[in-house]
């Protein structure tokens, strides 16, 4: 018997889940700083910072004391007992470390397991956006409704959040601090977003992967601490940009045991469970004194490099950008030149050297945008807006 299959189509889930646009851009600039070309990278989202002493050194140390074998595929029981304390500290809410704490090969693995627990096809799932690409494709992959509702002037659409429930509406999805906008939700916005989750009965994620790193009178509120919301929340989040340990790939999922029960079953067929030395050591060392130190030292270096950037960008009439709150990106709009984008950033990277992102990647309505990263140095800001101004100044010649 013949079958007419192309296999280079792949699964008919994937029709519509499309490569990362940040990765894309990653990769052409490193293409052009391979050929010895001058590159910026304001693109992605990674601390240039080193991990922590503290934490290579621990895990150092459990590797050597072989701690080389599985653990549990819900994580090695000493980090489950320190996120605990942990999550607590900055959540007000309290997981059970046995039956309600997960971890995860990164973020990126929490988001996925979560979303394929509970996402059926059609089902609706409300994306507040601007939000991280991740989101959009997942949900594609269960062959669900994606519902796109941007935010207003950077703030919730309450409204608009409210119109676009239905009776298929399975989730919410809110990324706070908010990449790729550096917004800050406030707890009134969160609070509106909760009532209409427990009217409605649909699940929150919440992505609460830069929480640590909130500038100036800003205020970080998890919507798990809600009344009654711990119940309906599933908190994702991981050391990457609060520890600087991106290429660890550890993260976590904090939620109710008949929540964290569903994921496990898509979990434990995954990735199994992390790395062991990894979890040892981050256990040991992941509060230490000189790891809180580091930690605060990089929030604070953040918080300057956010100003700098502002005062930088305020120097160019042609641009517009809302100051951020949070995390360390801002989008930055390019309409008054009559380009796209997507036409701004490809020049940007071509001409000037300057790799940013598109911000369409993050959402139908910001097209107009373009989204920077000031996770760099102080001297690449400067150089970097540098190359932006010359280039808006050549557009408008």
């Amino acid at each position: 018997m013949e079958h007419a299959y192309d296999f280079s189509i792949g699964a008919r889930r994937l029709k519509n889940v499309h490569p990362s646009a940040i990765r894309k851009v990653l990769e052409r600039a490193t293409i052009l700083k391979n050929e010895g070309n001058p590159v910026i990278f304001l693109s992605i989202g990674e601390p240039d910072f080193d991990t922590p002493e503290d934490i290579k050194s621990a895990t150092i140390q459990a590797l050597t004391d072989n701690f080389t074998h599985y653990t549990s595929n819900r994580g090695y029981p000493g980090l489950r007992k320190t996120l605990q304390h942990y999550i607590k500290n900055e959540t007000g809410v309290d997981y059970d470390p046995d039956s309600e704490i997960i971890l995860t090969s990164g973020g990126a693995e929490g988001l996925n397991n979560t979303i394929l627990s509970f996402v059926d096809p059609d089902d609706d799932v409300i994306v507040l956006t601007p939000s991280f690409v991740n989101y959009k494709s997942l949900v594609n992959m269960c062959e669900a409704h994606f519902v796109d509702v941007p935010l207003k002037d950077f703030r919730l659409d309450i409204e608009a959040i409210q119109a676009a429930i239905t009776s298929k509406t399975k989730m919410l999805i809110i990324n706070n601090p908010n990449n790729p906008s550096g917004v800050v939700f406030t707890r009134e916005e969160l609070a509106a977003i909760c009532k209409l989750a427990r009217e409605n009965n649909f699940l929150i994620l919440s992505d609460e992967m830069y929480s640590q790193l909130v500038y100036g009178d800003s205020v970080f509120y998890s919507i798990a601490n809600f009344p009654d919301m711990k119940e309906r929340t599933i908190l994702v989040s991981g050391f990457s940009k609060t520890f600087a340990m991106t290429g660890w790939r550890v993260g976590y999922i904090a939620a109710p045991k008949h929540l964290a029960d569903v994921i496990m079953r898509t979990h434990q067929y995954s990735t199994t469970s992390g790395t062991t030395f990894i979890q040892v050591g981050l256990s040991k060392s992941m509060e230490s004194k000189n790891t809180k130190q580091a930690v605060d030292l990089m929030v604070k270096t953040f918080s300057k490099r956010r100003d700098l950037i502002v005062k930088e960008l305020s120097k160019i009439p042609e641009l517009t950008y809302s100051k951020p709150d949070g995390a360390f990106y801002l989008l930055v709009n390019v309409s008054k030149l009559r380009l796209s984008g997507d036409e701004f950033a490809k020049v940007l990277l071509e001409e000037k050297y300057v790799a940013t992102v598109p911000a369409k990647a993050f959402g139908d309505a910001y097209v107009d945008y373009i989204r920077i990263s000031y996770a760099t140095s102080e001297d690449n800001i400067i150089e970097g807006v540098h190359r932006i101004s010359e280039l808006v100044q050549e557009i408008k010649r």
